[in-house]
């Protein structure tokens, strides 16, 4: 028999709490390009291979892993996950927001997307950490497209807070006692495979975007569909083009997200502490 996605949603929510031993989970974070490995680096992680949950996709694009790791953070237990499924991957739009909907089904009242961007907005550079106050769908997919299951949601959720201003704060404080800089910023998701082109590009700082990627968005809406507070960190990986004075590459974006990895790091396991904490 066929199970329907809220099913198979039970499922994998179940099959993540018998794996880790924790019925719930408080908070989850999703790792974009070059972050992975940052998972494993927690004492104490229990790895769960995406291939091992019944129904979860598997990423296919360099620097995604497929694994999530359940760990402890002061007591409340917080979902990692290591890689991501992209629209232009396959298309299916169930497949990309499969995994945030099972962090809201096993329990997660927050989620931090985080992924790599190319910079539009002024003074922005490579190794920038901007977190996202706002997105732009340019995109012409969204997850919520079909038939609604109101067990999951509305039919129609309002997005004006998307972006919670109350987890934007925690990011600014975080960023703050760390002695890093805190900017914000709108985040233009495209379709990908390819990068955008210089008048794309234009067009989007015309319009008020100061990022532009291949993610995130789609998982943005499906957590505000069922409920979620949103919190989001670009990683600026690399101007874009028309900005920058050189051809754009994946490589670049995996060499810089490298790079600033560590202090990327130190940010995640400052704020995670805050982002166990329910919504106000």
């Amino acid at each position: 028999m066929r199970v329907n996605r809220y099913e198979e949603l039970q499922l994998a929510a179940a099959a993540i709490a018998a794996a880790t031993g924790r019925d719930r989970h408080q908070a989850g974070v999703v790792l974009g390009s070059g972050l992975s490995e940052y998972a494993a680096t927690i004492p104490g992680g229990i790895e769960v291979p995406y291939v091992d949950i019944p129904g979860f996709p598997l990423p296919g694009v360099q620097g995604h892993a497929g694994s999530l790791f359940s760990i402890d953070v002061e007591g409340s237990a917080v979902l990692l996950f290591a890689g991501r499924v992209h629209t232009y991957e396959s298309g299916v739009m169930g497949e990309v927001v499969f995994g945030v909907r099972t962090a809201a089904m096993a329990g997660c009242h927050s989620v931090l997307l985080t992924n790599a961007a190319g910079g539009i907005g002024t003074g922005l550079q490579p190794g920038d950490l901007v977190a996202i106050r706002d997105h732009i769908n340019l995109a012409g997919h969204n997850p919520l497209v079909g038939a609604n299951d109101s067990r999951l949601g509305p039919r129609f959720p309002d997005l004006t807070h998307a972006w919670s201003l109350e987890a934007r704060e925690m990011i600014r404080q975080t960023s703050l006692e760390l002695d890093m800089p805190y900017k914000e910023g709108v985040y233009a998701w495209f379709l990908g495979p390819t990068y955008e082109t210089p008048a794309e590009i234009e067009m989007v700082r015309r319009i008020g975007g100061d990022l532009v990627g291949m993610s995130t968005v789609p998982e943005a809406i499906a957590l505000r569909h069922m409920g979620v507070r949103v919190a989001g960190i670009s990683l600026v990986t690399n101007l874009a083009a028309g900005i920058s004075p050189h051809p754009l590459s994946h490589d670049e974006v995996t060499e810089t997200a490298a790079m600033a990895k560590v202090r990327f790091t130190r940010l995640i396991n400052a704020l995670l502490p805050r982002l166990v904490v329910p919504p106000a």
